[in-house]
Protein backbone atom coordinates (compact mmCIF):
# COMPACT_ATOMS: atom_id res chain seq x y z
CA UNK A 1 0.00 0.00 0.00
CA UNK A 2 1.28 3.49 -0.90
CA UNK A 3 2.04 5.86 1.89
CA UNK A 4 -0.16 8.85 2.36
CA UNK A 5 1.27 12.19 3.19
CA UNK A 6 -0.37 14.91 3.96
CA UNK A 7 0.84 18.69 4.89
CA UNK A 8 0.15 19.66 8.36
CA UNK A 9 0.22 23.36 8.92
CA UNK A 10 0.24 26.40 7.27
CA UNK A 11 -1.92 27.74 4.21
CA UNK A 12 -1.99 24.43 2.35
CA UNK A 13 -2.89 21.81 5.69
CA UNK A 14 -4.12 18.93 4.98
CA UNK A 15 -3.45 18.65 1.35
CA UNK A 16 -2.46 15.20 0.10
CA UNK A 17 1.34 14.63 -1.56
CA UNK A 18 2.27 12.30 -3.95
CA UNK A 19 4.94 10.19 -2.64
CA UNK A 20 7.26 8.51 -6.02
CA UNK A 21 7.07 4.96 -5.88
CA UNK A 22 10.03 3.56 -3.91
CA UNK A 23 10.23 6.52 -1.61
CA UNK A 24 10.78 6.42 2.13
CA UNK A 25 9.28 9.70 3.21
CA UNK A 26 9.95 11.87 6.51
CA UNK A 27 6.69 10.91 8.59
CA UNK A 28 4.31 13.17 9.44
CA UNK A 29 5.10 13.15 13.27
CA UNK A 30 9.05 13.65 12.60
CA UNK A 31 8.20 16.64 10.23
CA UNK A 32 5.93 18.32 12.93
CA UNK A 33 9.12 17.28 15.43
CA UNK A 34 11.27 19.41 13.44
CA UNK A 35 9.09 22.36 12.53
CA UNK A 36 8.39 22.92 16.13
CA UNK A 37 12.14 22.90 16.88
CA UNK A 38 13.24 25.70 13.95
CA UNK A 39 10.41 27.69 15.03
CA UNK A 40 9.02 30.58 12.24
CA UNK A 41 10.47 29.63 8.73
CA UNK A 42 8.34 32.41 7.59
CA UNK A 43 10.03 34.63 4.71
CA UNK A 44 13.16 31.73 4.87
CA UNK A 45 14.57 30.48 1.60
CA UNK A 46 14.56 26.44 1.60
CA UNK A 47 17.03 24.05 -0.14
CA UNK A 48 15.57 20.69 -0.22
CA UNK A 49 18.16 18.35 -1.05
CA UNK A 50 17.10 14.76 -1.87
CA UNK A 51 13.92 16.44 -2.35
CA UNK A 52 11.86 12.69 -2.94
CA UNK A 53 8.04 14.22 -2.38
CA UNK A 54 9.09 17.49 -1.78
CA UNK A 55 7.44 17.40 1.64
CA UNK A 56 9.40 18.98 3.71
CA UNK A 57 9.82 22.02 1.11
CA UNK A 58 6.47 22.15 1.19
CA UNK A 59 5.36 22.19 4.61
CA UNK A 60 8.03 24.95 4.95
CA UNK A 61 6.01 27.15 2.08
CA UNK A 62 2.80 26.51 3.60
CA UNK A 63 4.08 27.90 6.67
CA UNK A 64 5.42 31.27 5.05
CA UNK A 65 8.71 30.06 3.21
CA UNK A 66 9.50 32.86 1.25
CA UNK A 67 11.09 30.25 -1.58
CA UNK A 68 12.25 26.70 -1.85
CA UNK A 69 14.35 24.71 -4.32
CA UNK A 70 13.95 21.05 -4.59
CA UNK A 71 16.83 18.91 -5.70
CA UNK A 72 16.59 15.46 -6.70
CA UNK A 73 18.30 13.09 -9.58
CA UNK A 74 15.12 10.54 -9.66
CA UNK A 75 12.81 10.86 -12.28
CA UNK A 76 9.90 9.90 -10.12
CA UNK A 77 10.63 12.19 -7.52
CA UNK A 78 11.27 15.06 -9.79
CA UNK A 79 7.54 14.54 -10.78
CA UNK A 80 6.55 14.23 -8.04
CA UNK A 81 7.56 17.19 -6.51
CA UNK A 82 6.30 19.58 -9.38
CA UNK A 83 2.90 17.45 -9.08
CA UNK A 84 3.23 18.13 -5.41
CA UNK A 85 4.19 21.95 -5.67
CA UNK A 86 1.12 22.34 -8.11
CA UNK A 87 -1.40 20.60 -5.93
CA UNK A 88 -0.37 22.31 -3.12
CA UNK A 89 -0.45 25.93 -4.39
CA UNK A 90 3.10 26.67 -3.79
CA UNK A 91 4.48 26.69 -7.42
CA UNK A 92 5.05 30.19 -7.61
CA UNK A 93 7.36 30.14 -4.83
CA UNK A 94 9.07 26.75 -5.51
CA UNK A 95 11.52 25.34 -8.49
CA UNK A 96 12.33 21.72 -8.92
CA UNK A 97 15.91 21.09 -10.03
CA UNK A 98 16.47 16.91 -11.79
CA UNK A 99 19.85 16.84 -10.84
CA UNK A 100 21.76 14.70 -8.53
CA UNK A 101 22.95 16.62 -5.46
CA UNK A 102 27.27 16.53 -5.40
CA UNK A 103 27.53 17.70 -8.64
CA UNK A 104 24.77 20.32 -8.51
CA UNK A 105 26.38 21.69 -5.72
CA UNK A 106 29.43 21.72 -7.14
CA UNK A 107 27.82 23.92 -10.00
CA UNK A 108 27.57 28.17 -9.98
CA UNK A 109 25.61 29.43 -6.57
CA UNK A 110 21.84 29.43 -7.59
CA UNK A 111 19.46 32.75 -7.80
CA UNK A 112 17.64 31.47 -4.72
CA UNK A 113 20.67 31.16 -2.60
CA UNK A 114 21.35 32.01 -0.02
CA UNK A 115 19.47 29.92 1.66
CA UNK A 116 18.48 29.83 5.56
CA UNK A 117 17.35 26.31 6.15
CA UNK A 118 18.54 23.52 3.98
CA UNK A 119 17.18 19.75 4.66
CA UNK A 120 19.34 16.67 3.58
CA UNK A 121 17.26 13.44 3.57
CA UNK A 122 19.28 10.89 1.62
CA UNK A 123 18.53 7.47 0.68
CA UNK A 124 19.16 5.13 3.26
CA UNK A 125 22.45 3.18 2.39
CA UNK A 126 23.70 6.39 1.12
CA UNK A 127 27.24 6.84 2.32
CA UNK A 128 27.47 8.48 5.62
CA UNK A 129 30.62 10.20 4.35
CA UNK A 130 28.59 11.72 1.61
CA UNK A 131 26.49 13.94 4.08
CA UNK A 132 29.89 15.65 5.07
CA UNK A 133 30.56 16.26 1.37
CA UNK A 134 27.43 18.14 1.28
CA UNK A 135 28.13 19.66 4.13
CA UNK A 136 31.89 20.91 3.07
CA UNK A 137 30.36 22.00 -0.08
CA UNK A 138 27.21 23.89 1.48
CA UNK A 139 30.20 26.34 3.34
CA UNK A 140 31.30 27.16 -0.03
CA UNK A 141 30.71 31.21 -0.07
CA UNK A 142 27.33 32.48 -1.16
CA UNK A 143 25.07 29.29 -0.51
CA UNK A 144 24.07 29.62 3.25
CA UNK A 145 22.61 32.98 4.93
CA UNK A 146 23.14 34.22 8.22
CA UNK A 147 22.43 32.19 10.79
CA UNK A 148 21.55 28.92 8.17
CA UNK A 149 20.25 25.86 9.71
CA UNK A 150 21.11 22.62 8.11
CA UNK A 151 19.02 19.45 9.06
CA UNK A 152 20.46 15.95 8.40
CA UNK A 153 17.83 13.40 8.56
CA UNK A 154 20.09 9.74 9.03
CA UNK A 155 19.10 6.05 10.39
CA UNK A 156 19.87 6.62 14.34
CA UNK A 157 22.68 3.75 13.45
CA UNK A 158 24.14 5.00 10.75
CA UNK A 159 27.91 4.26 11.23
CA UNK A 160 29.62 7.87 10.39
CA UNK A 161 32.07 8.56 7.48
CA UNK A 162 35.91 8.29 6.59
CA UNK A 163 38.31 10.94 8.14
CA UNK A 164 38.85 12.74 4.29
CA UNK A 165 40.09 16.57 4.60
CA UNK A 166 36.68 17.81 3.53
CA UNK A 167 35.14 15.56 6.53
CA UNK A 168 37.25 17.12 9.01
CA UNK A 169 36.39 20.89 7.33
CA UNK A 170 32.86 20.28 7.81
CA UNK A 171 33.03 18.86 11.06
CA UNK A 172 35.23 21.61 12.14
CA UNK A 173 32.85 24.51 10.80
CA UNK A 174 29.69 22.93 11.84
CA UNK A 175 28.18 22.61 15.46
CA UNK A 176 25.22 20.42 16.72
CA UNK A 177 22.47 22.59 17.45
CA UNK A 178 19.91 19.90 18.17
CA UNK A 179 19.47 16.29 18.37
CA UNK A 180 16.30 14.07 18.29
CA UNK A 181 15.69 10.26 17.50
CA UNK A 182 12.67 8.96 16.34
CA UNK A 183 12.38 5.44 16.32
CA UNK A 184 14.92 4.64 13.49
CA UNK A 185 15.70 7.94 12.43
CA UNK A 186 17.86 10.55 13.80
CA UNK A 187 17.50 14.24 13.12
CA UNK A 188 20.18 16.68 13.44
CA UNK A 189 20.27 20.19 13.38
CA UNK A 190 24.02 21.78 12.62
CA UNK A 191 24.49 25.62 12.07
CA UNK A 192 27.73 27.22 10.84
CA UNK A 193 30.11 28.21 13.42
CA UNK A 194 31.27 31.36 10.93
CA UNK A 195 28.61 32.64 9.40
CA UNK A 196 29.49 33.09 5.38
CA UNK A 197 26.72 35.69 4.56
CA UNK A 198 23.35 37.25 4.88
CA UNK A 199 20.46 38.25 2.49
CA UNK A 200 21.46 41.47 0.48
Amino acid sequence: MRTRLHVIAGDARGRVLEVPPGARPTAGRVREALFASLGDVAGEHVLDLYAGSGAVAIEALSRGAAVALLVDRDRAAVEACRANVDTTGTASRARVVSRAVEPFLAGPVVQEAPFDLVWCDPPYGTDPAEMDRVCAALLAPGWLATDARIVLERPARDPGGTESDEVRRARSELEVTWERTYGDTLLTVLRPRSRPDDHA
